[in-house]
């Protein structure tokens, strides 16, 4: 009896000491919202920061999609709590979190540590950026790219000087369209999406903007700009040619996931996607063909816009706990250090957001085994900081409208320009009221 008690007592010292050492450390809770291969490399990087040092522990908390993260940080706004230290949101929904209160811009922290920013890639960096200040860390950035069967290119004469434009697209489309014994389409030529991001992509590609206000960066947007400066129906023209063409998939609404799907079982020679996804478009292709990737195709031959990133950032909440905030800031320059980026870009396809991390032997191997990166990161740099992008409070909320008025129009319940105008009410209204009740 009296072993187990000294047993016992033993015991309970050990974890008391263990509990005084975990006291030491400050915990940062970190809501992120990725998941699969790209949440696994998350864990790692948190692993390797939390085995690096002992005075931060970072809690990382998978929090759903980013439509469902953000939804649960508004309600707890709504709630007056502060659920976290760290919250990972997708880049529309930044307008919305600034307008919390509930941040500290990164850039105070970046002031008072003197760390060199300018290793971060100008053109992510200058999305996070309004009023002049950095409000948070690019850390999961993409664009969208027009991947194509390299294979089937090569057999047809296609190359990718004709798949600059819609037009190309299409008429590549038919060309690469083969048909079984029986006559019906065995393979088409374009899997297209209808995705509220390629929407707001093709409308800088065009070099107008989507909202007023400078895009919503010199003022709350008040309106949408696509409707009058034409924009919207250029694209609802362009979808009409989608419809009419037999070369031409409807994969889904909402998303790319079912037309990656088309295009690496071969059923699709072309499809847009996001650059995260080269790694495991290639992965899952295998020997089938060979992958190509482009850069996202204009919907106008004279257009001169560009990309803007997608993916996530990296906010840093204002708790009032200075040591709590100060170690955020500490897990979120490491995770944007040169090697680490190099880690995430090579296992999930998001860009290298360091721009030293193409110095790293893991990136350079990367680029040496998966040209298509290259092209992923050279569409980067030859898009200006004029083409950042838009902000707006309601952004998901309009992407969804964008996206269901798109199918009408794909439909033919609507004209293009009955489109049109059913987008900008419909938007406007989700804007007017935001700005009405916030």
């Amino acid at each position: 009896m009296k072993k187990l008690l000294a047993l016992a007592l033993a015991l309970a010292m050990v974890l008391s000491i263990g509990s005084a050492l975990a006291d030491d450390k400050v915990t940062v809770t970190f809501w992120y919202s990725l998941s699969g291969t790209n949440a696994e490399a998350i864990k790692t990087i948190v692993d390797l920061y939390n085995e690096s040092q002992d005075k931060v522990f970072v809690d990382a908390q998978y929090q759903g999609e980013y439509d469902d993260a953000i939804n649960k940080f508004g309600q707890a706004f709504a709630g007056g709590a502060k659920p976290c230290d760290i919250l990972h949101s997708y880049e529309i929904g930044t307008r919305f979190i600034l307008g919390t209160g509930w941040v500290k811009p990164v850039q105070e922290f970046i002031d008072k540590d003197g760390w060199d920013y300018n290793v971060i890639e100008p053109n992510l960096l200058a999305y996070y950026t309004v009023d002049g200040k950095i409000n948070s860390m690019p850390f999961n950035c993409s664009t969208p790219l027009l991947y194509y069967n390299a294979t089937a290119f090569k057999e047809a004469g296609i190359t990718v000087d004709d798949v600059k434009t819609i037009d190309g697209v299409l008429a590549a489309a038919e060309k690469l369209t083969t048909y079984d014994a029986e006559g019906k389409v065995d393979r088409y030529g374009l899997a297209i999406s209808n995705y509220g991001w390629f929407f707001e992509q093709w409308v800088g590609k065009m070099g107008r903007e989507y909202v007023n206000n400078g895009n919503g960066r010199v003022d709350r947007a008040t309106a949408v700009a696509f409707g009058e400066n034409g924009a919207a129906l250029d694209i609802f023209n362009m979808w009409k040619k989608f419809a009419e063409s037999p070369y031409v998939m409807y994969a889904e609404r909402g998303g790319t996931q079912q037309g990656r799907a088309a295009y690496v079982a071969g059923k699709a020679a072309m499809c847009l996607a996001s650059t995260a996804n080269i790694a495991g478009t290639i992965l899952n292709v295998g020997d089938n063909f060979e992958v190509g990737a482009a850069y996202f195709p204009y919907v106008n031959a004279d257009d001169k816009g560009g990309v803007s990133t997608g993916g996530g950032t990296l906010w840093i909440i204002d708790s009032g706990d200075q040591a709590k905030m100060d170690a955020a800031y500490d897990f979120i320059k490491f995770c944007v250090n040169p090697e680490n980026q190099a880690y995430w870009s090579s296992m999930t396809g998001y860009f290298p957001i360091n721009v030293n991390a193409k110095d790293t032997e893991k990136m350079q191997e990367t680029l040496s085994k998966y040209p298509q990166f290259q092209v992923a990161l050279d569409q980067l740099h030859d898009s200006g900081p004029e083409y950042v992008g838009s902000l707006l409070s309601v952004f998901p909320e309009v992407r969804q409208i964008v996206e269901e008025v798109t199918e009408k129009v794909y439909n033919g319940e609507i004209t293009p320009e009955q489109g049109v105008d059913e987008l900008v009410s419909r938007a406007n209204d989700s804007i007017e009221y935001y700005n009405l009740t916030n």
